[in-house]
């Protein structure tokens, strides 16, 4: 299966003595590109996008690429209430090269009209002016509380002709996002939850930025391609989603790279205790001998 996005690791983010751990980062995202990922996405909800601040983001970005990872290899997620912070940190990662830029609706005032988010968008695409493009909307509901209904999608893409690429769509409901690729077949619609991306794909989604690919992208990127589901990636994704899902995502790839030092999670989200990662990681066996990092 023809893939045009394919697949994008939603990276975690290590920390260490408060600051986020560059080399830590770098060789995560190359041992992913190594392993067939074709982008690597940092500071999403995955990445805890929303706990660094912008002046860190855009650092971490410029120093990734000093580190040899190519501009057009990134997926940078934008996660602001602020019209300035969105249209700066956009207009930032778009004329360093990046891939795309993941941009998320506000998230603080709820609800919002669909009026109100267009709004918004609306802005900080005027901010960003000449350089707009690559733009994938962040669909995410259960955590920013304002999605994106069909309605503002399509007003967005007549008002911004070319400046939208496609819709993240981490609702976590199958259903939902066979309608978006249905009522929108020029954009790339990317799949947040795995255990129905098969089944999405085959179905016309263009590939997925998700948190199991940091560990086990070739299984990731195999649901894709085969356009079937596998029901071990099922098993694991519901383990997952029994805790606190970001930090347990980042006890797994502790687990996975023999480095607890990945597992820390910033605050207000806990750090996931090793017996409980143990419990999920044995969810990992049925995948085989998991490769070696690449530094």
């Amino acid at each position: 299966m023809s893939l045009s996005f394919g697949i994008s690791p939603a990276l975690v983010t290590p920390f260490s003595q408060g600051g986020v751990d560059i080399r830590r980062l770098a060789d995560l995202a190359k041992d992913c590109l190594a392993r067939g990922c074709r982008t690597a996405t940092i500071f999403g909800t995955t990445g805890e996008g929303p706990s660094v601040d912008a002046i860190t983001r855009d650092r971490v970005a410029t120093e990734l690429i000093e580190l040899g990872i190519t501009p057009d290899q990134l997926v940078e997620g934008v996660i602001a209430c602020s019209v300035e912070e969105a249209a700066d940190s956009t207009g930032r990662a778009l004329r360093r090269g990046a891939h795309a830029v993941l941009l998320a609706p506000p998230f603080y005032f709820r609800p919002v009209p669909d009026e109100a988010v267009f709004a918004w968008f609306a802005e900080v695409f005027g901010k960003v002016g000449s350089d707009l493009r690559g733009v994938i909307l962040y669909h995410i509901p259960g955590m920013t509380g304002v999605p994106l209904s069909h309605a503002v999608i399509r007003r967005l893409v007549r008002a911004f002709p070319g400046a939208i690429r496609g819709i993240k769509d981490s609702g976590c409901d199958a259903d939902a996002t066979l309608a978006l690729i249905d009522a929108f077949p020029d954009l790339d619609v990317l799949v947040g939850d795995e255990s129905y991306l098969g089944q999405a794909c085959a179905a016309g989604a263009a590939g997925s930025i998700c948190g199991l690919a940091n560990f086990i992208p070739e299984a990731v990127i195999a649901l894709a391609e085969n356009g079937q589901d596998d029901p071990r990636v099922v098993e694991l994704v519901r383990a997952i989603t029994d805790h606190s899902v970001v930090p347990m995502v980042k006890a797994l790839v502790a687990y996975v790279r023999g480095d607890r030092a990945w597992a820390a999670a910033r605050p207000p989200l806990p750090t996931i205790d090793e017996e409980s990662t143990a419990r999920v990681a044995k969810l990992l066996e049925p995948f085989g001998p998991l490769p070696k990092a690449v530094a």
